[in-house]
C-alpha cells in the first residue's frame, strides 16, 4: 500500500507545496544544498528516450546525496520476463528503493506504478498526459522574469493536443492567475481546450502584441498516423520568425521544452532573440528536481 507523496501532475501538489518548490528552488540555485537524500535511494525507470529530464534528474539525486540506480527497459523483467507492473514495484520498494522517477509512453502509467509502490513516484513524462517537473521550470524560468505572474499573459503554440508539458503547465499556470492563449490548427487544438478561460486563437499574428511569453511546441510527428497540415502551411502560419518577433511585445520572452526544430516552429532569429529563454530553462531543470525532491521526501 502507498504512503508516500508521488508527482503525478500538479494537482498533487497543494498551494503551500508549490511555495515550497519555488523557494526550494531559489536556494539550491544560491549554493545552499545539503545532503538531504543522504542514505536514500532513487531509481530512474526511463522507456522513452530523454536528454534534459533524464540527466537532470540524475544531477539532482547525485547533488542531494542519494543513491542512483538508473533502470533501462532492456534490464526490467517487467519488459523482458513477463513480471506485472505492481510486482515490479514491490520488488523495487522491498529492496528499499524509496523514490521511482519514471517516463513511458503510456499516459497512465505513473500513477499504475505509483498505486502499488510503497515510496514516492515522480512522473517524469507519460503519453500525452502530464509531464509535471517540466511545468515546474518553465514556471520557475517566467518567475524569475517577471516575479508574481497574476495577470501576465502566456501564449502556448503548436500541436498541444499532444504535448504533456502544455497540459501540465496549463493546470499550473491557470493556479498562478495568468491568462493563457492556446495557438494552433484544429488538428492541433481542438475546440473542447477552451474552458474555463482558457481562449484558443487560430491567427499566431493576432496574439504578438499581447503575451508576456511565448511557449513553442515541438509538432509530434511520431503520434500522427498521417500529418493533418502540410509543413509549408504550419510554418507560414505559426513559426516564430524575425518578422513575427519584431511584433512582441517589449521584454516579452520565448521558451521551447525542447528538443526544439529549427525551420519548423521557429528559425534560427529566435536563438539570437535576447528574449530566448531555453538555456535559463534548462539551467534551472536540474535545482526543481531538486525541489522537487527534497519536498516529497523531507516535506516543507
Amino acid at each position: 500500500m502507498q504512503i508516500r507523496r508521488s508527482l503525478i501532475d500538479l494537482d498533487d501538489l497543494s498551494t503551500g507545496e508549490l511555495d515550497a518548490v519555488f523557494e526550494r528552488t531559489a536556494a539550491f540555485e544560491a549554493g545552499k544544498v545539503r545532503p538531504t537524500l543522504a542514505g536514500f535511494a532513487c531509481a530512474n525507470m526511463f522507456f522513452e528516450p530523454s536528454t534534459r529530464t533524464f540527466a537532470s534528474f540524475n544531477l539532482a539525486e547525485l547533488r542531494l546525496g542519494a543513491h542512483v540506480i538508473n533502470l533501462a527497459p532492456k534490464d526490467l523483467s517487467l519488459a523482458t520476463k513477463g513480471e506485472s507492473l505492481e510486482d515490479t514495484a514491490i520488488t523495487l520498494s522491498a529492496m528499499g528503493i524509496g523514490a521511482l522517477v519514471v517516463r513511458h509512453a503510456e499516459s497512465g502509467f505513473p500513477a499504475r506504478i505509483a498505486r502499488a509502490f510503497d515510496g514516492h513516484v515522480i512522473n517524469a513524462g507519460d503519453g500525452s498526459n502530464a509531464h509535471p517537473t517540466q511545468a515546474l521550470l518553465d514556471i520557475y524560468t517566467m518567475r524569475e522574469e517577471f516575479g508574481d505572474l497574476r495577470g501576465r499573459s502566456v501564449a502556448i503554440v503548436g500541436d498541444i493536443v499532444h504535448s504533456r508539458v502544455a497540459h501540465s503547465a496549463i493546470h499550473g499556470l491557470q493556479r498562478l492567475g495568468v491568462a493563457i492563449v492556446l495557438v494552433g490548427p484544429p488538428a492541433f487544438l481542438p475546440e473542447r481546450y477552451a474552458h474555463d478561460g482558457i481562449r484558443i486563437e487560430r491567427d499566431f499574428d493576432a496574439v504578438l502584441g499581447e503575451c508576456d511569453a511565448v511557449m513553442l511546441l515541438r509538432i509530434q510527428r511520431e503520434r500522427f498516423a498521417d500529418m493533418p497540415i502540410d509543413d509549408r502551411e504550419y510554418v507560414a502560419r505559426y513559426r516564430l520568425d524575425d518578422a513575427r518577433l519584431r511584433r512582441l511585445r517589449s521584454g516579452a520572452i520565448v521558451m521551447h521544452p525542447g528538443p526544439y526544430n529549427r525551420g519548423m516552429e521557429l528559425d534560427a532569429s529566435v536563438l539570437e532573440y535576447i528574449g530566448w529563454r531555453y538555456a535559463r530553462q534548462v539551467h534551472h531543470g536540474v535545482a526543481v528536481r531538486m525541489a522537487v525532491l527534497d519536498v516529497l521526501v523531507n516535506g516543507c
